[in-house]
């Protein structure tokens, strides 16, 4: 886990940020903390993403299908905001070394456990596509490996970005030597992709590289379209790889013969060994050591908590509805009939603004408690501006009107609580509720 740097934000929707555990083409993932203190990844997209309203529309149908995702085997969405000026996603965060890292720091796999990796990862994807999601980004990084299986992370928006103005002039959703041919060749991306990306990964487990090498991006986008995968390297007991790297999507086995071929095939002759194994036995001892995987767990560090914001005044708010009210029922000239009773004389302006300023007072009343423990949106505080430009205009006009004809003495109560009503609700928008303040440019 990286140190977060001051362009980071450090609180995002109801999520205390504590550190940076990467970044990706999409966007950037953080380590936080829900107000119980459970610790959680939150993905915050990337802005230029943001800006666009396809993108926008797919990310927040994408999230609905993700959270349907409940597989043993992956990170579940536990929360997200696709309206947020930065949409992002927080998933369950999995205390684990991510695969990548486990294979530059220990080396390939023996063959039980890349079975034992390959059972775990079909069956999320067995979760996934099921959620009528497919991953389109299966890849070393995006496997976590906690103590009692694989967890795979990132699932469910890769999709929309492909519809964003960045892919359409160009930009490849997918991960260089990870990636199946339809996805560079323009054919359509079915549940097979995942399969394709399943098989690449279990090659970098086995062996430590992809099955088309390293080099340019450009030369593994052509090996993986036009040449076969380099299996020399693979041990015996592993063939299946082979068959998830077929050209054709149609020859690929699909994730039901998968999960069943990987948990009960035999890797040498004698009893079955099952990949779904007790505790930690399934991770080879590089990975596992002597406390399995404590030296890959992110311990959140401690954070002094920020002072409370201070508490919104409900008294302008309670005020202005008491005042309102008054201004409908009480006369606004002595001797003159009351403000609600004489509608068809032409008050009715006064009650329909009066009223627009009570809701707004309540929804400000309301969103006082919602401060407290949530985001607070922004488009509550302009309706209620809007109300006191309304009401303390009609002040203005009934003033105007009530001078002219030389009765400005004989005003009564109705016309001070309209008055005193007008200024409480401009001084309500100066106190409005409001989400804690964050700096724009770390959202």
């Amino acid at each position: 886990m990286d140190e977060l740097q001051p362009t980071d934000p450090r609180q995002v929707g109801r999520y205390r940020i504590t550190g940076l555990l990467g970044a990706g083409g999409m966007g950037r993932v953080y380590l936080g903390q829900s107000p119980s203190g459970r610790a959680v990844a939150v993905k915050v997209v990337r802005p230029e993403l943001a800006q666009d309203p396809e993108f926008r529309r797919r990310f927040a149908r994408e999230v609905a299908s993700a959270r349907r995702v409940n597989g043993f085997f992956t990170a579940a969405v536990v929360d997200a905001d696709p309206e947020s000026r930065t949409p992002w996603l927080a998933t369950a965060y999995v205390p684990g070394q991510p695969l990548d890292q486990a294979i530059a720091g220990g080396g390939p796999w023996p063959v039980e456990s890349v079975r034992a990796l390959g059972a775990g990862l079909a069956e999320a994807l067995e979760a996934i596509h099921a959620a009528d999601l497919v991953h389109r980004d299966l890849k070393p990084s995006n496997v976590l490996l906690a103590p009692d299986g694989p967890r795979v992370v990132d699932f469910g928006i890769s999709v929309a970005a492909e519809a964003t103005a960045l892919t359409r002039t160009g930009m490849i959703v997918g991960t260089p030597g990870f990636m199946a041919p339809e996805q560079l060749t323009g054919a359509p991306v079915t549940p097979a992709t995942d399969v394709f990306a399943l098989g690449a990964v279990l090659h970098y487990a086995a062996t430590g590289t992809g099955p088309f090498g390293t080099g340019s991006v450009q030369a593994l986008n052509f090996r993986i379209a036009y040449e076969e995968p380099d299996l020399s390297g693979l041990p015996a007991g592993l063939e299946i790889i082979a068959r998830c790297l077929a050209k054709d999507p149609a020859q690929r086995p699909s994730v039901a013969a998968l999960i069943a071929e990987l948990a009960l095939a035999p890797v040498e002759p004698g009893p079955v060994a099952s990949p779904v194994l007790p505790a930690t036995a399934w991770l080879p001892t590089p990975v596992a050591g002597p406390t399995p995987v404590a030296a890959t767990t992110v311990t959140v560090p401690p954070v002094a908590t920020a002072p409370a914001a201070a508490a919104v005044p409900l008294f302008p708010f309670w005020a202005a509805i008491a005042t309102l009210a008054l201004a409908t029922v009480l006369p606004p000239v002595t001797g003159s009939s009351v403000a609600i009773t004489s509608m068809a004389r032409g008050s009715w302006p006064v009650v329909a603004a009066a009223a627009l300023g009570v809701a707004t007072c309540a929804g400000a009343l309301f969103l006082a408690q919602r401060s407290r423990t949530g985001p607070v949106p922004r488009w509550p505080r302009h309706v209620h501006g809007l109300a006191a430009v309304v009401n303390t205009g009609l002040v203005v006009f009934y003033l105007d009107r009530i001078a002219s004809y030389g009765r400005f003495g004989e005003l009564s109560g109705g016309a001070y609580s309209y008055i005193v009503a007008a200024v409480l609700l401009i001084y309500g928008v100066v106190r409005f509720p409001t989400s804690p303040r964050i700096p724009a440019a770390r959202r």
